[in-house]
């Protein structure tokens, strides 16, 4: 996982984190990220060919700063041999499927597995993942249909699952917000276990004398 972290002089630390937005071709990715990025939706927005970037800057809370590089990845096919390109050094992901077209959901499965094997955690879990059911203002949802979401998301390893509208605004920051948090409490212990290692280190003794 690719972290940069660093402390400005106002106290404040600071993290870069990449995070993919991934699912098939009209799903809604680049609208998703255009509403959480700018606040902006448009019925019309121009294919997506390889990847697109945004930046999006959290003041987490008072001491902690993120910068989530969001890479919003094509869903053509024909790009798809760039993904081990694309997915190195992430730290999390969405993926998106479109609530109005079944076929898209296998589509996120497929794209979820090809996430896990091409990019993971230093102890080889997965990176956090979250399944986004986009397009949930253009269809209703029951109840059963909500749980039986849930289970799916458990079933294939997703981090958590949202019902998200770009359009209507539906659960874009909130679903943004529980990835981050997932990343930062990644990001923590790992420097934990780091620090730990570097108390665990044998110390060599430099007071020795060779005769």
């Amino acid at each position: 996982m690719r972290k940069m972290s660093g402390d400005s002089e106002l106290g404040c630390t600071e993290h870069l984190f990449k995070v993919l937005v991934i699912g098939d071709h009209k799903v809604g990715k680049s609208s998703f990220v255009k509403r959480y990025v700018r606040n902006q939706f448009y019925e019309e927005l121009k294919t997506s060919i390889g990847v697109d970037f945004s930046m999006k800057v959290i003041d987490w809370d008072a001491h902690t700063r993120v910068r989530l590089q969001l890479w919003d990845i094509a869903g053509q096919e024909r790009v798809r041999g760039l993904n081990r390109v694309y997915f190195r050094g992430s730290s999390g992901a969405f993926v998106v499927y479109d609530l109005t077209n079944g076929s898209s959901l296998d589509g996120a499965l497929n794209w979820k597995r090809e996430l896990d094997c091409q990019v993971m955690l230093k102890n080889g879990h997965p990176i956090p993942a979250v399944l986004l059911a986009n397009k949930c203002d253009e269809t209703k949802v029951s109840r059963r249909n909500a749980s039986l979401l849930e289970k799916l998301c458990q079933e294939k390893g997703f981090t958590g699952c949202f019902q998200t509208s770009a359009k209507e605004n539906i659960n874009v920051d909130e679903a943004a917000k529980f990835l981050v948090k997932h990343i930062l409490q990644i990001n923590e212990e790992s420097m934990k276990e780091e620090e730990q290692k570097i108390h665990l280190k044998p110390q060599t003794n430099t007071n020795s004398v060779c005769c």
